[in-house]
């Protein structure tokens, strides 16, 4: 049996910092991934969205290290955010607006037939569970832009602001992609004082 891997050590991408932005390149890596729309604190669809996900992560892990002797810990929860009007992130934080895709960072060895596998495990388990709704691929950054905030998640619009209104563009960079939050913290435990999330723009050269 290896050693079991913590990817938050080994992927760089995975580690960010309060009061700085980086400018980064992302690896393309492998999701499991869930998508939505409407307010993640009253939306019935987001949480069970996040419901559908962590059986099949932990199903995997539990496979991996079974069939194949490879350990790893479960990756935090990440959130891909978008809305016709960007505003609604910033100035209005009107998140009825938002559409999402929640995501899980899957190891490289793990493959479509273990995916589904654990689909067909946690399905039987659970029949009312969403996991028919996750699907399996890659997602491909590349140039980003990110910073770590600490504290509650309507308290990120002057750091947003910050990245898209004055550092992406003084630094001959525009935003390409979508808004990415990784939560570090879990957003269902403990003090949202000191919840810490990477907050990630991907950008190009102007």
């Amino acid at each position: 049996m290896s050693d079991k891997v913590d990817f938050k050590r080994t992927i760089d991408a995975y580690r960010a910092r309060k009061g700085r932005f980086d400018v980064i390149d992302v690896p393309e890596l492998s999701y499991l991934m869930i998508d939505g729309h409407g307010d993640p604190n009253s939306a019935p669809e987001f949480t069970t969205a996040v419901e559908a996900l962590y059986p099949l992560a932990y199903g995997l892990k539990f496979a991996s290290k079974r069939t194949l002797e490879r350990d790893y810990t479960v990756m935090p929860l990440e959130g891909l955010w978008w809305a016709d009007d960007h505003s609604a992130f910033t100035a209005s934080r009107d998140k009825s607006k938002w559409d999402w895709t929640l995501m899980i960072m899957q190891p490289e060895w793990i493959d479509h037939e273990m995916f589904a596998d654990a689909v067909a495990t946690a399905s039987a388990k659970n029949p009312d569970a969403r996991v028919h709704d996750v699907r399996f691929g890659s997602y491909a950054e590349g140039r980003c832009v990110q910073t770590l905030h600490v504290g509650a998640f309507d308290d990120e619009a002057p750091v947003l602001t910050e990245m898209h209104d004055v550092f992406i563009p003084r630094n001959g960079l525009r935003m390409t992609g979508k808004h990415h939050e990784i939560y570090l913290s879990d957003p269902r435990k403990g003090d949202s004082a000191n919840r810490r999330t990477i907050l990630r723009q991907p950008v190009a050269a102007v």
